[in-house]
């Protein structure tokens, strides 16, 4: 007969871990309503720098500014920025975005290209680390919403492996946020930069409650460009002007990435979390099934020796 004292304890114990792991769910529903905050607050900067390379993008053709930032090479070394998390419980996240890492790594050593990796987040230097990987710069600890300032220490150290020619070719391998239950893992080339493929269109996600349930909604904003009028004048030569925009223009990318990468994060975890404490509610019902079984069986056990005993003595 199982012990009705440990039934008792192993509940309490199931519904404690269903109070961390609520609380946890919590707590990553109102990070992901900061990521949202910020994603909508980085907008005007976003817009206004995405309408000046476009306005600049009717005045010259880049591909005759002769500038570092645009230059092709011929790809020899490939630099791979690798985003991920630094703690776990959020599902497959970090293993997703690693396995997709480590794939893109061996498709460039079959094709004889050289890598380096430099890497975001402590599962991924874990990972890569525990392997011999080369790996070029980490960065952990970084703020669960990103920054424009963290964005901005990552660009200069892909900056300077560009630019001394250590990498011919920077790819970001980071997670796009989909929904509360979808993201997928994606690879960019960052540099060389391509300001001629300038995406106006964005999206913008927000996370709204309805029934008791979280839900994501998603609304496709496009930036209201135009061309500069033909008779302004440009104090300084407009290559010059391109060749100081380009390093923003790396940084807003890098920014959304991070961006993108925490929300799906957040939302990964709040999704375990979820189903963590769904999980919890289905053991405690099945535990108290079986301590009210238990507890009857000691009842009806208890009875017949009392019946057993008074029989005895009749």
């Amino acid at each position: 007969m199982p012990n009705l004292k440990s039934i008792r304890d192993r509940i309490k114990s199931v519904k404690n871990t269903k109070k961390i792991t609520e609380a946890m769910r919590l707590v990553a529903a109102a990070k992901v309503r900061r990521a949202q905050e910020q994603v909508i607050a980085t907008r005007p900067f976003a817009d206004a720098l995405a309408q000046v390379l476009y306005g600049l993008q009717t005045r010259l053709r880049f591909e005759e500014a002769n500038l570092p930032l645009l230059r092709q090479r011929e790809v020899k070394s490939v630099g791979i920025l690798v985003i991920s998390g630094d703690r776990g419980l959020c599902g497959g996240y970090n293993s997703n975005v690693i396995r997709r890492a480590e794939t893109r790594a061996k498709e460039l050593k079959a094709e004889g290209i050289d890598y380096k990796f430099v890497i975001v987040g402590r599962k991924a230097l874990q990972y890569f680390q525990r392997r011999e990987q080369p790996i070029d710069a980490s960065f952990i600890g970084l703020e669960q919403i990103p920054t424009a300032g963290e964005a901005s220490k990552i660009a200069d150290e892909l900056l300077s492996l560009f630019l001394s020619e250590s990498v011919d070719r920077v790819e970001l391998v980071y997670t796009k946020f989909v929904s509360l239950i979808s993201s997928r893992p994606v690879i960019q080339t960052l540099l060389p930069l391509d300001p001629q493929g300038l995406d106006t269109d964005d999206e913008i996600f927000r996370l709204t409650t309805r029934g008791g349930n979280f839900q994501v909604e998603r609304e496709k904003v496009t930036a209201q460009v135009r061309s500069f009028p033909q008779d302004m004048l440009f104090e300084q030569n407009p290559v010059q002007i391109l060749d100081a925009l380009l390093p923003l223009y790396l940084n807003n990318q890098l920014l959304r990435a991070l961006q993108e990468s925490a929300a799906s994060e957040l939302a990964a975890r709040m999704t375990a979390m979820n189903n963590a404490s769904e999980n919890a509610s289905e053991l405690i019902g099945t535990l108290t099934l079986s301590y009210n079984k238990a507890r009857q069986a000691a009842i009806t056990q208890e009875l017949l020796e009392v019946v057993a005993g008074a029989e005895a003595l009749g």
